[in-house]
């Protein structure tokens, strides 16, 4: 029996690495003689750069950058030939303030401009940004900021029209409005209901100099409302195209030939729900298995008709009920019961 294991990161927990190892050896308890595959992954946020690095190989970049907060931070990049893969969050993470640093109205992406400029300084011509787990909703201004500075750029960024730029991102929302960047992901990242509308405020005021400078706007379309509004940034600037970041990893991974060779594949999540059909990665997994069975786990599991209408033949939360969430959320005790879960899932198959 071959069973294919490919399970998003558990935010705070596990990493996909961690999680996959987990399931793993759960399988390998309960059938000795199963093949088991593991498969890391990733949909643009955290764990992107290695489950890219997994897939394709390549050189990890250093890079000295500047965090949200303007302090010096060491980051890394993904390098292989003139293909550049970069992680936002290496450079303007939410995971690299304290809960009390946390403030979107001085945060800046300038790291992540950084970075682009130090993949473009070595040859970079193709660059993949993985947009998610940012602490920042500046619309991308510091990230072009840093990008002029480096790479001395004038106001169209002619100096980048020969790098194509492909932004990575499941988040739908436009950079305005109610279902923008700020009134939906600023309140995460420690902005107070009246910095909810200054932050929308700027950003509109961004996006109405930006289109009369350009003669387009790009501030409604899909994507654009990522990481705080850098993904409206790469859209209107560097006329990027954007793509869920799970189908640009599992195309590079050749996954849907790899799945037509398993009898069961495994996937999952922190927290399982309706949103999870809205493009997450486990749908991803799901819409390229290839009619291969297909087990969702998480932490926590509501909606799991939606799910099993989806097409999931199993749902399944890790944790006994009633386990309480600070000690759901330790390392051990969430691989113990991915690896328990798996165990259980495999004897089933």
């Amino acid at each position: 029996m071959k069973i294919v294991v490919a399970i998003d990161s558990f935010k705070g927990c596990l990493t996909s690495q961690e999680a996959n190892q987990a399931a793993a050896e759960g399988i390998r308890s309960s059938c000795p003689d199963a093949e088991v595959v593991q498969v890391p992954v990733s949909d643009g946020g955290e764990g992107f750069l290695e489950a890219f690095h997994a897939a394709i190989g390549g050189e990890r970049i250093k890079v000295f950058v500047n965090d949200p907060l303007m302090r010096p931070v060491t980051a890394w990049y993904l390098l292989r030939g003139k293909l550049a893969v970069i992680e936002v969050a290496q450079a303007c993470g939410l995971t690299l303030l304290t809960e009390e640093e946390r403030n979107p109205m001085v945060a800046t992406s300038y790291g992540t401009g950084q970075l682009v400029a130090d993949a473009v300084g070595r040859g970079a011509e193709r660059i993949i940004v993985g947009l998610g787990g940012s602490a920042t909703s500046d619309a991308g201004i510091g990230m072009l900021q840093a990008l002029k500075e480096a790479l001395r750029c004038g106001e169209d960024f002619e100096a980048l029209k020969h790098v194509r730029f492909t932004i990575a991102s499941d988040v739908k929302n436009p950079l305005c409005g109610e279902h923008g960047a700020a009134h939906v992901f600023a309140p995460q990242k420690g902005a107070t209901s009246e910095m909810v509308q200054l932050l929308d405020e700027r950003a509109r005021a961004f996006a109405e100099a930006s289109a009369e400078h350009f003669g387009y706007d790009r501030s409604g379309a899909a994507g654009a409302g990522a990481a705080g509004g850098m993904g409206y940034a790469f859209l209107q600037y560097l006329d990027a195209d954007c793509k869920p970041g799970i189908e640009l990893l599992l195309d590079v991974l050749k996954f849907s030939a790899l799945a037509k060779e398993a009898d069961l594949i495994i996937t999952g999540e922190g927290a399982a729900d309706r949103q999870t059909l809205m493009g997450k990665l486990p749908m991803g997994i799901l819409r390229q298995a290839c009619g291969v069975p297909v087990c969702l786990i998480a932490g926590r599991v509501c909606d799991r008709d939606e799910l099993l209408k989806a097409g999931f033949a199993h749902v399944q939360c890790i944790n006994p009920p009633g386990l309480p969430l600070k000690e759901a959320m330790r390392r051990e005790v969430a691989m113990r019961n991915i690896s328990d879960t798996c165990a259980a899932l495999s004897r089933k198959k």
